[in-house]
C-alpha cells in the first residue's frame, strides 16, 4: 500500500521534479563552472575555492535550495513547515538503524583492511580535535543535500516507478551532478576517479531507499546515513568500500524485492498531510 491522499493545497505535483533538477544543476554547475572556465576571474572576485568556501557550501546545498524552493512555491509556508517535520521522523525497522550506525563503519574498516590499511584514519599531529571539527562541518555539507534528493525527488519518482529504479535514477543524477567538481582544483574530488564514484553514488542511493521508505519518508535517517558516509575518522577504503556496498545493495534488493521492485509501501508524498505525517510504509 503506497502513501497517498495528501491535501490538494499541500501536494507538490510530479512535474515539479523537473524544476528541482534544473535548479539543482544550474546552481552547482554555474558556481563550479565559473572556477573551471574562468579561474582567474573567479579567484579575483570570490577568492580561492576550497571545501570551506561559502560558494562551495552554496554549490553543495543546491539540491536543498532547489527542493525547498519547489516545496514553498507549491505549498507555501504551511506546506514548508510540514515538509520540515519529516526531520523528526525517526521510527523505522531496527535493522536499518543497526546498518547505519554499525554496518557502514564496518564496511569502511573491512575495505581498508582488504587493501592493507588501518581500521581508522590516522590522527593528525594535533590529535582528534581537528577531525571532530571536520566531522561537525560535514554535518552542514552533504547531509543538507537530502532536503532535495530524498525530500523531493524520491517521493515524486516513487509515484511512477518502483523504489529501486527511483533510487538508481537519483543516484545517477547525484553522480552526474558532482561531475564538474572532478575538474576543479582545490577540492577532494580532483584526486578521485569518476566512474567508481558514479557507481558508488548509484549504489548508495539504492541502499538508502528502503531505509527512507521504512521510516515513512524520514529526512533524519537519510541525513544520518549521508553524514556517516563522509566521516573523516573512516580510513581510505577505495575502491573496496564501493564493491562491498554494491554486494550489500544486491542482497538488499533481493531480500526486500516485494518492496523494492514494486510500489507497495513506497512513500510518494513530499509534504505530510494533516497531523498524521506520511502514511507508513510496509516494513
Amino acid at each position: 500500500m503506497s502513501s497517498s491522499g495528501n491535501q490538494s493545497g499541500h501536494r507538490v505535483p510530479s512535474w515539479a521534479v523537473v524544476f528541482f533538477a534544473l535548479g539543482t544543476f544550474a546552481i552547482t554547475w554555474s558556481i563550479i563552472g565559473g572556477y573551471i572556465f574562468f579561474p582567474e576571474t573567479a579567484v579575483r572576485l570570490f577568492g580561492e575555492i576550497s571545501g570551506s568556501h561559502p560558494l562551495y557550501f552554496a554549490a553543495t546545498w543546491a539540491p536543498a535550495i532547489a527542493g525547498i524552493a519547489v516545496v514553498f512555491a507549491f505549498t507555501g509556508l504551511a506546506g514548508l513547515r510540514a515538509f520540515f517535520s519529516r526531520l523528526l521522523m525517526w521510527r523505522c525497522a531496527p535493522g536499518w538503524w543497526a546498518f547505519i550506525l554499525v554496518g557502514l563503519p564496518l564496511v569502511f574498516m573491512a575495505g581498508s583492511l582488504i587493501k592493507g590499511g588501518p581500521l581508522l584514519a590516522p590522527l593528525p599531529p594535533e590529535g582528534a580535535g581537528p577531525m571532530f571539527a571536520v566531522m561537525a562541518m560535514m554535518l552542514f555539507l552533504g547531509p543538507v543535500e537530502e532536503f532535495g534528493w530524498r525530500g523531493v525527488a524520491q517521493p515524486i519518482l516513487q509515484r511512477h516507478m518502483a523504489p529501486v529504479f527511483a533510487g538508481a535514477l537519483i543516484g545517477a543524477a547525484w553522480g552526474l551532478w558532482h561531475l564538474p567538481a572532478f575538474y576543479l582544483a582545490g577540492v577532494v574530488y580532483e584526486n578521485w576517479s569518476f566512474l567508481p564514484f558514479f557507481i558508488g553514488n548509484v549504489t548508495l542511493a539504492v541502499l538508502v531507499t528502503p531505509i527512507f521508505n521504512s521510516a515513512r519518508g524520514s529526512l533524519l535517517l537519510p541525513m544520518l546515513f549521508h553524514w556517516l558516509l563522509i566521516n573523516p575518522f573512516w580510513p581510505d577504503a577505495q575502491p573496496w568500500d564501493t564493491w562491498i556496498l554494491a554486494v550489500i545493495a544486491v542482497v538488499v534488493i533481493w531480500w526486500k524485492r516485494d518492496e523494492m521492485l514494486t510500489r507497495r509501501g513506497a512513500v510518494t508524498e513530499v509534504v505530510p498531510s494533516g497531523h498524521g505525517g506520511l502514511r507508513p510504509a510496509i516494513v
